[in-house]
């Protein structure tokens, strides 16, 4: 009965999940960013691929150190958008050499370059609208991952990773966008990369930055020295968390290392139970050696992309314990790579509870981030041979164990005191926790009798996880006295790196909080006060914002959804609301039921809003026992997997931008020749002032062809000649 109220739950959840994307489909998008990151100190051209990006405006980058300016925009071209660029082109050409002035030359050129970037079926066009960008990272920025964003007058868009790297970087050439491949005739789309370009000769230490494309390929070479430790890390997946059409739903990459005779010495297509692989390898001669990637099942497209470390970095494979106690030191053991002489600090003393990112620091060079968890019980250690109930270690409620199954087959058994009718929660942490434990849990009685089990418990809070891993279960205890908890991992195995936080407890009641999406947009008005003693939001906000690109942009509020993820069977009531005192921003509460998992909440701004885009925060309230309980909402995306599953993935940041048309000017664009007093009305509305009778294009035909001359116009790729032509065709056919 409890695993159908929890499937239930569940498919009430994914249900819920698609409202949102309904209401998100003019949202900007980017769906890849490449190269998707770059080392301290440099500038580095970067491609961006997503859509409904027109009118963007600017580039946003959480964190310090990381600045980004937009160079160029490409629309998807229509192929009457072609045609036009070709017989401009054609036009040009034309032009003898010695006449054609610096700016014939320059037009050539780009429109060559955009004809040949053009593709008439994208394989996905929702990431076939093109940014350019140049993104510069100050030598002094902190390394590690960033959020990178677009902003537009529909709002700031979903973000995606972009990261601060410390070694020099390679980057291929990026790709164009792929084209949409036809049953049987699949080579027609397939990426045709020069020979030279298949492998590159790289030096090591380095970071490598690709994109790989259908049934391709990609090979570094490089020269390695006998007992060298290489760590050979990769990031695919973790840029790009999940892939809506595609199985398994993620870039999942394969890397190979050969010897220089082209013997296979290294193999990896994930790194314990992450899709991303890992290959740790001691040179064991001087030599050549080449690095492989590809994908597991030979797909491709611009948004497989992949950044690949290589050197004598730190790594570390394990810690222990996973955890501590807020307010109190812990001391913390590491195993891994290259960490002689490395130092790990943990949070300081003054942090709440919660799940930190942690580093070892050697010679100046950070790990992998390894999280760990604080919380405020009281914690313990576990004691070797507590194999059976016999020789169970006995602990005092309430409390979290600190343990590990340090070899195969090993169980842990701990027993406690408990009284007849008292409710305990058993909790695992472990695979949350990047531990390699599959757990499995179950509560004895004295006589061995089972009172409760579990093996996989989902937490909806790990929007990353698609194998949920620990084990869960609250269990009323039948009887007064003794009890066992028995903690192994399901598969039977083992070693050192097998830790867990095992908490047994009473239960605790408690609620996270997902603000969806991590972004909004919402429309300046006159100030809210005066709003409300005078007229409507709306009528203000139509009488002095107007709106941007249809109707679907009219309104005076932002509206998001905000997930409640109830945790130790609470049912009570929470107030959402807006943090504190947010200038210029404001919203009425609104309480989410015990019966509710999910509500939407509005919010506004008036003109003292910041005309930047900020970061605002939702909590929500509770009283539980005596107690307010007072939870910050993680912003998180909703995101598809293999056109099946979804998950709340968490962002950084909730970023709002209250529009202000006035302080938002778009790319520089050029201002076109004006058109003849005959098409002026039907560039704008549509409507001919002509008079009724036989025409060679309809009104409308005639509306769009101006839009699309205007537009190419604007963007530089006409010339003023060849602009009035096209215009003096369609007053022709009027």
């Amino acid at each position: 009965m409890k695993t159908k109220r929890i499937l239930v739950g569940c498919l009430v959840l994914a249900a819920s999940l698609a409202v949102p994307v309904r209401a998100q489909q003019s949202r900007p998008y980017i769906g890849f960013v490449y190269p998707a990151g770059a080392q301290q100190g440099t500038t580095v051209p970067v491609r961006l691929g997503g859509q409904a990006l027109e009118g963007i405006h600017s580039v946003q980058v959480s964190g310090s150190g990381v600045s980004a300016k937009i160079l160029e925009y490409h629309w998807p071209l229509s192929p009457q958008d072609a045609r036009l660029l070709q017989e401009q082109l054609s036009e040009l050409r034309r032009t003898r050499l010695r006449d054609r002035t610096p700016a014939d030359t320059n037009l050539i050129a780009r429109i060559e370059y955009r004809l040949r970037n053009y593709v008439q079926r994208p394989a996905s066009r929702s990431i076939s609208s093109i940014v350019y960008l140049e993104v510069t990272v100050a030598p002094d920025a902190p390394p590690g991952e960033r959020e990178l964003r677009v902003i537009t007058p529909r709002g700031p868009s979903n973000p995606l990773v972009f990261y601060v790297g410390q070694l020099p970087e390679h980057t291929r050439k990026p790709m164009r966008t792929s084209a949409q491949q036809v049953l049987g005739k699949e080579y027609l789309a397939l990426r045709n990369r020069p020979a030279d370009e298949a492998e590159v000769r790289v030096n090591i230490p380095c970071t490598l930055n690709g994109q790989i494309a259908s049934r391709e390929v990609n090979s570094y070479r490089f020269t390695a020295r006998k007992g060298q430790r290489l760590v050979i890390t990769t990031l695919a997946r973790q840029l790009i968390p999940y892939i809506a059409d595609g199985v398994p739903g993620w870039f999942q990459p394969v890397l190979v290392l050969y010897d220089a005779n082209g013997k296979e010495v290294a193999y990896d297509d994930d790194y314990r139970f992450k899709p991303d692989p890992t290959i740790l390898y001691e040179v064991p001669k001087d030599g050549e050696y080449v690095l492989a990637i590809y994908d597991a099942v030979y797909r491709g497209r611009e948004d497989f992309v992949y950044r690949i470390t290589i050197g004598e970095e730190p790594f570390v494979t394990s810690i222990f314990p996973l955890g501590g106690r807020v307010g109190q030191p812990v001391s913390i053991t590491m195993k891994g790579w290259n960490l002689d002489g490395a130092a790990i600090r943990t949070p300081p003393t003054d942090a709440p509870e919660g799940v930190y990112q942690i580093f070892a620091t050697r010679n100046g060079h950070i790990s992998n981030p390894i999280p760990f968890a604080l919380d405020t019980l009281p914690e313990c250690l576990e004691k070797e041979g507590n194999n059976t109930p016999a020789r169970a270690q006995k602990v005092t409620l309430p409390i979290i164990i600190n343990g590990r199954i340090d070899k195969p087959d090993d169980t842990d058994v701990f027993q406690f005191t408990g009284k007849s009718g008292q409710t305990v929660v058993v909790e695992v942490n472990a695979r949350r926790l990047d531990s390699p434990l599959d757990s499995i849990v179950k509560l004895t009685d004295a006589k061995g009798k089972l009172v409760a089990v579990n093996d996989d418990w989902e937490d909806l809070a790990t929007g990353l996880n698609t194998h949920h891993a620990d084990s869960y279960f609250m269990a009323k205890l039948p009887a007064d006295g003794t009890y066992y908890v028995h903690i192994s991992d399901a598969a039977r195995r083992g070693g050192e790196e097998y830790g867990y936080r095992l908490r047994i407890s009473p239960p605790r009641p408690d609620f996270a909080l997902r603000v969806v999406p991590s972004s909004a947009v919402v429309y300046r008005s006159a100030p809210y006060q005066a709003m409300k003693s005078k007229t409507s939001y709306s009528k203000s906000f139509k009488s002095s914002a107007g709106s941007y690109g249809g109707s679907s942009l009219r309104g005076s509020s932002a509206t998001v959804s905000v997930y409640a993820i109830r945790k130790d069977g609470y049912t009570g009531p929470i107030k959402i609301e807006l943090k504190g005192s947010q200038p210029g921003f404001y919203a009425q509460p609104t309480t989410l039921l015990g019966s509710q998992d999910v509500v939407r909440f509005s919010f506004r701004a008036d003109t003292s809003a910041p005309k930047q885009p900020v970061n605002l925060f939702i909590v929500g309230r509770a009283k539980i026992g005596d107690q307010e309980i007072v939870r910050e909402a993680t912003p998180a995306e909703d995101r598809m997997q293999a056109f099946l599953w979804r998950h709340l993935v968490p962002a950084k940041e909730f970023c709002v931008l209250a529009y202000d048309p006035s302080a938002f000017p778009a790319l520089e664009k050029r201002t076109p020749p004006e058109l003849p007093a005959s098409l002026t009305k039907v560039s704008s509305s549509g409507k001919s002032a002509g008079s009724s009778g036989d025409k060679k294009f309809s009104k409308s035909q005639v509306a769009g062809r101006l839009r699309q001359l205007r537009r190419l116009y604007e963007d530089g790729y006409f010339t003023d000649k060849f602009y009035l032509a096209k215009v003096a065709e369609c007053e022709a056919g009027q």
